[in-house]
């Protein structure tokens, strides 16, 4: 069965920012929730990981700090920060 969801257009933005090449929105949410063991998940931090993430000044900024960092590779911080991104 195939369903309607409506976005607001900053999510639909960060949603596609998110694809990968030709990637569809339903195979890019299945990734994403195929990160996150639901039943373990911290429902609080989650939540606050997603209103960081809504905020379009704090991300900016973020980037901004990563992209003048002159020191640590993505790839460490990544790896710090056990993401899988």
């Amino acid at each position: 069965m195939v369903t309607t969801i409506q976005l607001d257009n900053n999510v639909k933005t960060q949603l596609d920012s998110l694809k990968i090449h030709r990637e569809t929105y339903n195979d890019l949410l299945l990734r994403i929730l195929d990160n996150y063991n639901l039943e373990e998940v911290d429902k609080e931090s989650l939540i606050a990981t997603i209103a960081v993430l809504s905020d379009p000044e704090l991300m900016k900024g973020i980037r901004e700090a990563l992209s003048e960092s002159d020191g640590t590779p993505w790839e460490e911080i990544k790896k710090d920060l056990d993401l899988n991104v």
